[in-house]
């Protein structure tokens, strides 16, 4: 079946089941850009989509203009601030997506000003939350970096902040909190009893490489698939398994006789796997922070004599810069880095010839088209058949190469 022929499939496989309310997107000021994106493909479709009880009472506000709600964030002189709904949202079912990693933003504090951070991110989507009161008929959280994530188990006396962000949340009202790539998915043991939903994006990784690079051998003798650590096995086996290809792992070997900035240093990075000399690799994990780690495991595999490394990280964050990367790529020590437009993408970032953006917005919006109408999104929480379909196109020669 194409790619064409998938999407129509999953555009009206919807059609029978009424939606769970009218459907209203609040994309906080941190995620704007992709939540315009997502509200242009369901203004799309739904004008699209034929139903004969379309102009029914229970369809009621199907077909819109736009599904984004109006709110705002004021803030006062102090820092303080305040949510606002500036439209009806009774009875609607609501989607809120909140970017907590985008740094970009600013507000006036006391004559300074400040970049938000997380914590104030988290903040303006609790206010937004209490500004709807209670009255929307279901409230889902899409938040893509899921908010102190990396903060999810205790091995001393510290805070479990991101288990006590998703309770609080709950608390709150919230019914469904969908994240992408969770640093561990275990987290939602926080909220057993609600909807918590950790979604990866291997689907969009393999489009984006098979769409910029045209000479690739997707066979175990040419390809090899490479987890940095042990926490990333799942990711990097799910692709191995699909793809048919072989995998590695490297493990970390830490002094845990210290700590620098806020972590047991790495002193070396140990290779479990099959010889890479010759292969292509990917490298998957789920954030580049640093990049420091990213770095050094692609340094390792040149030194055992890999051919070209291509770099698949769902939340590219650099929170060093881009020279480190730009130097590494210069060299040929990675060929290619691609990450999502989950989270905020500088135009620095944009612009380099080494990086490929992988665009989430259609994925989400067949997610919330799908839960609007209260029906299962198992196929596209586990997209095997759509890369075994772009795979077989590539091979054929179907699609349009960008290099």
């Amino acid at each position: 079946m194409s790619n064409s022929g998938n999407e129509k499939r999953e555009e009206k496989r919807n059609l029978e089941s009424i939606p769970v309310g009218s459907l209203r997107i609040i994309p906080m000021n941190s995620c704007m850009d992709l939540g315009q994106k997502v509200d242009s493909y369901l203004v799309k479709w739904r004008t699209e989509r034929e139903n004969e009880h379309k102009n029914s009472i229970a369809f009621s506000g199907y077909q819109r203009d736009s599904y984004i709600l109006a709110t705002k964030v004021p803030r006062f002189g102090s820092g303080e601030a305040k949510g606002e709904i500036l439209e009806s949202v009774r009875g609607t079912d609501l989607y809120i997506m909140v970017d907590v990693c985008n740094y970009s933003l600013s507000y006036s504090m006391g004559g300074y000003v400040n970049h938000m951070s997380p914590d104030d991110h988290y903040q303006d989507l609790k206010r937004i939350i209490a500004a709807v009161g209670g009255k929307a008929r279901r409230i889902t959280v899409i938040m893509p970096f899921l908010y102190e994530s990396r903060q999810h188990k205790r091995t001393a006396r510290e805070s479990l902040d991101c288990a006590l962000a998703l309770q609080e949340l709950i608390k709150m009202g919230v019914d469904n909190i969908i994240t992408f790539d969770a640093h561990d998915p275990r987290v939602q043991n926080a909220i057993p009893l609600n909807g918590f939903e950790t979604i990866q994006p291997a689907y969009q990784f393999i489009k984006g490489l098979l769409n910029n690079v045209n000479d690739l051998v997707l066979d175990a003798d040419h390809m090899m698939i490479v987890s940095p650590d042990e926490g990333g096995m799942g990711r990097a086996i799910y692709i191995a398994n699909v793809l048919g290809l072989d995998m590695g792992m490297f493990y970390k070997r830490r002094d845990y006789t210290r700590v620098v900035g806020g972590r047991n240093p790495i002193i070396a990075h140990e290779f479990l796997g099959a010889s890479v000399e010759g292969k292509d690799i990917i490298i998957i994990d789920d954030m580049i922070s640093s990049g420091d780690s990213m770095i050094e495991v692609a340094t390792e595999l040149k030194k055992r004599n890999a051919a070209r490394i291509f770099v698949f990280s769902t939340f590219g964050l650099f929170t060093n810069g881009l020279s480190r990367f730009d130097e590494c790529c210069d060299k040929g020590m990675i060929t290619k880095v691609l990450t999502t437009n989950l989270v905020y993408q500088p135009k620095e970032l944009l612009d380099r010839d080494w990086y490929i953006s992988c665009d989430m917005s259609k994925y989400i919006a067949y997610i919330i088209d799908t839960l609007n109408h209260d029906s299962s999104i198992s196929d596209l929480l586990i997209p095997s058949e759509r890369i075994q379909n772009i795979v077989a196109r590539y091979k054929n020669g179907e699609l349009n190469h960008c290099s």
